[in-house]
C-alpha cells in the first residue's frame, strides 16, 4: 500500500487555507517486477510490472454522476496558472523596466542578471558579466526577443513545473487527466496508464535536482531584498525603506515557505528515516512538515507575489507608479 498523495494535490486550491489538511487515501498498486528501464533508472523512477497499466476508461470525457460543482476547482486552477504563464511570458520578453534607477530594486523574473538586456541604453548595475555579448542572439527564431529573463527562468520555472502539487494541478486543469474524481477522462490516453515512467513525463523526476537550484535562488533573492534598502543619492549610498523594499522582502519569504515546505526537503530532513528521536532533526522535520501541510497555499501565494513584485518594479521603473519612501 502506497500513499496516493495525488489525492491531496487534487483538492480545490482554497482548501489549502482550511484548518486541517485533507486526508490521504491509499491506492493499491501491483507489485513491481523486472529491471527498471534505462530512463527510469536514470531519473529514479521504476516501471510497474515492466509494462503499461491497463485502466479501461469507463466514461467519456466529462461524464459523471456527481451533482456537486466539481468543475470549479480545475477551472480556477486553469485561469490562475494560465494568467501567470501569459503575464510571465510577456514580462520576460520585454527586456526593459526590470530595474529602478537610483535604487537596487530588481525584478525577481530577471534576477540574477547575467547580462544586461540589449534593449537598454545604460547599464543596469546588476549584470554579473556586463553588456549583452555578441555571441548571444537577440531573437529566437527571428521573432521572439531573447532577454536576460530567459537565461535564468528555466531554473525556478523547472522547479514549479515539476513540483508535486503543480503536477497534480495542471494535469487536471490543462489536459483533464483526470479532470476530477469520478469524471470521465479524454480519450487520447486509451486503455494504457503509463504514469510518469515513460517519456516525456519521466523528466518530472528531475524535481529533486531543481530543488537544489531553487535554494540558490532563494539566497539570491534574499540578497536583492537586503539591497533594496540601499538607495543612491548624489552618488552616495544611503539606508532607506520604500514600499518596494517591503515588496521585495516579502517575496523571498513567500518563496522560502514554498520551497522549504517541498516534499523533497522534507525527505532530506528526516523522511528517509524509519524512526527519529527528539533531537534537532525531529524539530527541523516538524518545522518542514508544518510548511508542507500548507504547501498548496504557499505555492499559490508565492506564485502571485513573484508576479506582483515584477509588476511593481515594472510600474515604478516606467514612471507609472511612484515608490513612496517610508524612511
Amino acid at each position: 500500500m502506497l500513499p496516493f498523495s495525488s489525492a491531496f494535490f487534487f483538492q480545490p486550491f482554497w482548501s489549502a487555507f482550511a484548518d486541517q489538511p485533507p486526508s490521504l487515501p491509499y491506492l493499491s498498486l501491483p507489485p513491481t517486477s523486472g529491471r527498471p528501464s534505462f530512463l527510469a533508472a536514470a531519473f529514479g523512477a521504476f516501471s510497474m510490472s515492466g509494462a503499461d497499466l491497463h485502466l479501461p476508461q469507463l466514461r467519456p470525457l466529462g461524464k459523471t454522476s456527481r451533482t456537486d460543482n466539481w468543475w470549479i476547482a480545475p477551472l480556477l486552477t486553469f485561469l490562475g496558472l494560465g494568467a501567470f504563464i501569459v503575464y510571465s511570458t510577456w514580462a520576460a520578453m520585454q527586456g526593459v523596466n526590470y530595474f529602478v534607477p537610483g535604487t537596487h530594486y530588481l525584478s525577481p523574473m530577471y534576477s540574477p542578471v547575467l547580462f544586461d538586456s540589449w534593449k537598454i541604453a545604460q547599464p543596469s548595475g546588476h549584470a554579473w558579466f556586463g553588456a549583452w555579448p555578441s555571441w548571444l542572439p537577440q531573437n529566437i527564431l527571428g521573432m521572439l526577443p531573447l532577454t536576460p529573463a530567459f537565461l535564468i527562468l528555466w531554473a525556478p520555472g523547472g522547479f514549479r513545473f515539476t513540483c508535486y502539487y503543480y503536477r497534480g494541478a495542471y494535469y487536471k486543469a490543462f489536459w483533464a487527466d483526470p479532470i476530477s474524481c469520478s469524471v470521465g477522462e479524454p480519450g487520447f490516453r486509451g486503455k494504457k496508464y503509463r504514469g510518469e515512467n515513460s517519456f516525456p513525463l519521466i523528466f518530472q523526476n528531475l524535481h529533486r535536482y531543481f530543488f537544489y537550484v531553487a535554494v540558490i535562488f532563494i539566497g539570491l533573492l534574499s540578497y536583492d531584498a537586503i539591497m533594496s534598502y540601499v538607495f543612491i543619492k548624489d552618488g552616495h549610498h544611503q539606508f532607506g525603506i520604500g514600499i518596494g523594499s517591503l515588496v521585495l522582502t516579502i517575496n523571498p519569504i513567500c518563496l522560502g515557505c514554498y520551497t522549504f515546505g517541498c516534499h523533497v526537503f522534507r525527505h532530506l530532513i528526516g523522511g528517509r528515516k524509519d524512526e527519529m528521536g527528539e533531537g534537532g532533526t525531529k524539530k527541523a522535520y516538524d518545522c518542514v512538515s508544518c510548511l508542507n501541510r500548507r504547501h498548496m497555499m504557499w505555492a499559490w501565494i508565492s506564485l502571485f507575489w513573484v508576479g506582483f513584485t515584477d509588476f511593481y518594479v515594472r510600474m515604478v521603473a516606467s514612471g507609472a507608479w511612484h515608490d513612496f519612501r517610508l524612511i
